[in-house]
């Protein structure tokens, strides 16, 4: 029982340290995802030259896209006259920051944490553009009309924004950001202080060990923040902590697969030597040459904050109001399950339809890319995608398999048949 209890502390003061600045992010997010124009990143990311490569990093660092959510935006930006380099630098940069991630990060790591992960997704993205550039040759295509695939338009409204910020968004990472405060709160309470440290982790040994861990793994950017904090708690290094906050929410198989896949298996080489080695630079960087104070959780073991930034009824508060929105986020998804087995079991509806298994959608920007490109083809209804069960269900008459699967892998998922 005394555990339950410690296990229940280390919880609920973990989700109030970050739930304030997770809701802010959420906010800043949605204007940045409402406010810029889908095709706005095309057209400064057209060339294969340094310009372009760290355009794809400043202009990727901000926004809230996962590793998942970024592979058809990334994908479809080279696919429609993004340079290779550009578009390698945009998928290495991208899912390792956010306005939300970079926030959580201030509130338990501090500030120099915040300004380091950044630095290090804007270096490690150029790194990744220009190897790409060097080492895969391409001949730049003539400029064509951008297609916005995996990049939904939104009209600017107060509407969409709140909808995209505390709806879809939080619906995309519900389910890991949950993941990640119970795991790091098992962390805390199970993990001996200085296990690292006692067991010979820290340093090199520790950089490279996280990074045999991350790199198939998936851990969105900000879920990987509490862990972190852990972490670093039971004595990991500094620098084997920045190493899992650059390399877990920048790769795992399912986004090796679709970038070898769409790119070539050079260019997944050039994706994931530049994450290695930047982190491991980074880490060392920070171990070796940087005073040790600046680097320290802001948390102790039982998930007391060591800064009175915010009042704790603003921490509490935030921290119901965000168990709010997960749990609305999770009722959607049984919701829909439902649905979709009642749909599958039952006729409730005259329109015919086909059932087709499709691996790779991860997220509601998955969900609506998939659902949006099969709804325009000819003799298509209606499709609902299941992001859980990896289905899609398309309604229609005398649907052609062959265009269904061209369009799916089209879209950068993976087609694997009909199931009825």
């Amino acid at each position: 029982m005394e555990f339950v209890i410690k296990y229940f502390q280390a919880l609920v003061m973990l989700t109030a340290d970050m739930a304030p600045y997770l809701l802010f992010g959420f906010l800043v997010s949605g204007i940045l995802k409402v406010a810029i124009p889908p095709n706005l990143l095309t057209r400064y990311m057209g060339k294969s030259n340094l310009q372009s490569v760290t355009n794809a990093s400043l202009l990727g660092i901000p926004l809230p896209l996962c590793s998942c959510g970024v592979l058809p935006a990334g994908i479809s930006l080279y696919k429609n006259g993004a340079s290779k380099g550009a578009s390698v630098s945009f998928l290495i940069s991208t899912p390792q920051t956010g306005v939300d991630s970079l926030l959580v990060t201030y509130s338990m790591l501090g500030l120099p944490f915040a300004l380091l992960r950044p630095v290090a997704a804007l270096f490690t993205g150029i790194l990744g553009g220009v190897l790409t550039n060097k080492l895969e040759k391409e001949k730049i295509p003539d400029p064509r009309p951008v297609a916005d695939e995996g990049l939904p338009k939104r009209k600017f409204s107060l509407k969409a924004l709140l909808h995209y910020a505390y709806i879809e968004m939080v619906g995309d990472i519900a389910k890991w950001l949950t993941i990640g405060l119970l795991i790091a709160a098992l962390i805390t309470v199970l993990v001996p202080d200085n296990f690292f440290n006692e067991f010979a982790l820290s340093g090199i040994t520790g950089m490279l060990l996280i990074l045999v861990v991350s790199i198939p793994i998936y851990v969105c950017a900000t879920s990987s923040v509490p862990i972190a904090a852990v972490l670093l708690m039971k004595g990991l290094s500094p620098g084997a902590m920045l190493v899992f906050l650059m390399a877990g929410p920048a790769t795992n198989a399912a986004t090796m697969t679709v970038i070898g896949k769409n790119l070539g298996r050079t260019t997944l080489t050039i994706y994931l030597a530049s994450l290695i080695a930047g982190s491991l630079i980074f880490g060392l960087l920070i171990d070796y040459l940087m005073p040790a104070n600046w680097f320290h959780p802001l948390i102790n073991m039982v998930g007391e904050h060591q800064h009175n930034i915010l009042p704790s009824w603003i921490s509490y508060g935030s921290a119901l109001l965000l168990a709010g929105f997960i749990t609305y986020s999770f009722l959607q998804k049984i919701s829909f399950k439902k649905n979709t087995n009642m749909d599958q079991n039952t006729d409730t509806t005259s329109l015919p339809y086909i059932l087709l298994s499709v691996e790779g959608m991860t997220c509601n920007h998955c969900k609506a890319t998939v659902e949006n490109g099969i709804s325009k083809l000819t003799d298509v209804e209606m499709a609902q995608a299941d992001i859980e069960n990896n289905t899609l269900k398309v309604f229609g008459k005398n649907l052609d398999l062959g265009q269904l699967e061209k369009t799916i892998t089209g879209l950068n998922y993976i087609y694997k048949g009909r199931i009825k």
